[in-house]
């Protein structure tokens, strides 16, 4: 429905002639209206009561503005070249009429289907004139060709080895494979749904970091302070390590127009659900990856065959998914998420996999600084089968770069954007497998969007396009160090976050309230050394004290007493190693120093005294 509101003086207008069977009945006379807000109405194919219902209630707040409160109705098609039937039109302008004297207002309309004359003399003020577009509501949520593809795939399973040998999964040993074999089981059963809640979960909240958020949609999560330090630094890490690797950094929007027409393409090759948002007459959906406004950056950039491979690098806050409500779980899956997304534009397929073998060594590298080794995840590869055979060596090659077997879905013809596309699972305490790293070989999208570089002879041409994340959501990489950490506890050893991503790092427990300023003292020098430290000055027992040090897995503990303040000789106690060591100040700096060597540091997130911080959780 489209509605033209003008708050006028009067307005005059004589109905002349019919012009369709279904007008209404009407004296052919002069009707004239003073000081009216008269809206011009146009009903819309696909126009419904609760449009005339949202029409009624945006009008009646419009008036409040306007102090206004008589309203004349004009049937005006010209607004519109989408026209809803006739008969529907009417029905629903009369039921207008209704919901606003039900509202109180005073109402007139002019009648439907009629040719004629108005004068119109409008008032001056800048709310005299607004238009509003109102569309249903659709109670369908939109989904994309290439889930409806991806439900009726028909896939071929293999294990590949090192040497790039195949073997159908059903003749394959997985004796001394067992991640491997949970991440086949999981693939081949496409199912995503969660029935029982994964062990992170309580983690997540027992030591402060992640909670649900009711006032949000589900999937859509709030980090407390200490959770906030953890996701900070991982952002910060994973782009020092794109940028190292060439990565050039952008920011694009987070919504896009449904109607543009490289985006409705693209949105069909993609297997992901979307949030849509209504403004004025457009529906906008928002991102679920940062290709669209990389990919729309690059097709106004002037390339050449010089400066390819080029590589965008966004880090996205946030990327939306509207995953089925149980699918979501945790840290695990999630409808709003943080995504390092670096797109490497390509002048051919020997280019493309020489990039890709870079990006996944890449992403070896990522992961493993981020505290998970080659036996935390596994190798899933996909492709069709011409690019197989094609490419038999390649992906030998980044088989043998993991060294251990990986699981192959071969697909007889392209479903997707891509012909080729490589993920590290993570395989969680439930046997649910996770993607973290990706990339991709895209075929499609530079020729979609007219993304072209000039070749050495002159001539423009289409790159390969890679997608690539090397370490997968931020907020999933925090889900696979929980998990493992869960796993390292049920194995009897201590559960731990890597020390660069623990929230404090060492702690001091004054042993008497005379020492808390010397425990102050040692952690302001701490933290001028990028080290976090905090005092622990709570009215507890210093065994209680230690044991909550414990609970919130604070690697070094420190109990400050008379001794310690005579010697300048700190007892640290190590909590994963369960040792005490004696130790300078300046000693235990240099240790933790060379744990954290090449990554980022951030301050604590709370005061450094506990007594003045509250609880989140």
């Amino acid at each position: 429905m489209k509605i033209l509101q003008l708050h006028a003086d009067y307005i005059e207008y004589e109905p002349i002639r019919k012009e369709i069977e279904a007008a209404e009945e009407a004296e052919r006379k002069a009707y004239r209206f003073e000081d009216i807000v008269v809206l011009f109405t146009a009903v819309e194919e696909g126009d419904n009561e609760s449009v005339v219902s949202q029409a009624a209630t945006l009008t009646n707040e419009a008036l409040h503005n306007l102090g206004a409160d008589k309203i004349l109705i004009y049937p005006y098609a010209h607004l519109s070249s989408n026209l809803a039937p006739p008969t529907t039109a009417l029905k629903l302008i009369k039921k207008m009429a209704e919901e606003f004297k039900a509202l109180g207002l005073k109402v007139s309309q002019a009648p439907f289907g009629w040719n004629k004359a108005f004068t119109i003399k409008v008032k001056g003020h800048p709310l005299a004139e607004q238009s509003r577009t109102i569309q249903a509501v659709s109670t369908t949520e939109p989904v994309s060709q290439a889930i409806k593809a991806e439900e009726k795939l028909i896939s071929q399973w293999y294990i590949v080895d090192t040497e790039g040998n195949l073997t159908p999964i059903d003749k394959f040993d997985f004796t001394n494979h067992t991640q491997l074999k949970q991440l086949t089981d999981y693939e081949v059963a496409k199912s995503r749904v969660v029935h029982q809640e994964p062990p992170h979960v309580e983690l997540m909240s027992r030591l402060g970091l992640v909670g649900y958020e009711p006032g949000s949609d589900a999937g859509n999560l709030r980090f407390y302070p200490k959770g906030r330090l953890v996701k900070a630094l991982l952002e910060r890490y994973v782009s020092q390590m794109v940028h190292d690797y060439g990565g050039v950094e952008v920011e694009t929007p987070i919504m896009y127009d449904m109607k543009h027409p490289a985006l409705s393409d693209y949105l069909n090759r993609f297997p992901a659900r979307q949030y849509i948002v209504r403004s004025e007459d457009k529906d906008l959906f928002l991102r679920f990856s940062a290709c669209f406004g990389q990919f729309l950056m690059a097709k106004d950039a002037q390339i050449s065959y010089k400066h390819l491979p080029f590589r965008l690098y966004e880090l996205t806050r946030y990327s939306f998914r509207r995953e089925k409500s149980g699918e979501l779980v945790g840290l695990r899956r999630l409808r709003a998420f943080t995504m390092p997304d670096c797109h490497a534009l390509c002048i051919d397929l020997n280019q493309a996999k020489s990039e890709a073998i870079k990006r996944f060594k890449l992403s070896m590298n990522v992961l493993s600084g981020i505290g998970l080794t080659k036996d935390d995840y596994e190798l899933a590869l996909r492709a069709t089968e011409d690019f197989f055979n094609e490419n038999k060596q390649f992906i030998a090659e980044l088989v043998r770069l993991l060294g251990k077997p990986a699981l192959l879905e071969m697909w007889s013809e392209r479903f997707f954007y891509f012909v080729f596309k490589w993920e590290f699972n993570f395989i969680d305490n439930l046997s649910k497998a996770s993607a973290l790293s990706t990339d991709q070989i895209d075929v499609e999208n530079a020729k979609r969007y007219g993304i072209q570089y000039m070749a050495e002879d002159g001539s423009m041409r289409y790159p390969l396009i890679l997608h690539n994340s090397p370490s997968g959501a931020i907020e999933r990489c925090i889900y696979a160090l929980l998990e493992k950490a869960y796993r390292i506890a049920q194995s009897g050893k201590t559960p731990t976050l890597p020390i660069w991503l623990s929230p404090t790092q060492v702690r001091f427990i004054p042993t008497a309230a005379q020492y808390i300023k010397d425990a102050l003292s040692l952690a302001g020098k701490m933290s001028e050394s990028c080290v976090r430290a905090d005092v622990d000055d709570r009215e507890e027992t210093v065994q209680k004290r230690v044991r909550d040090a414990e609970k919130e897995w604070i690697p070094y503990i420190v109990v400050y007493g008379e001794k310690e303040a005579a010697s300048n000789t700190l007892q640290v106690r190590d909590r994963v190693n369960r040792t005490i060591k004696q130790m300078t100040l300046e000693e235990l700096i240099t240790h933790i120093q060379k744990q954290t060597a090449g990554k980022p540091f951030l301050p604590l997130p709370l005061p450094t005294l506990l007594s003045q911080r509250p609880h989140f959780t």
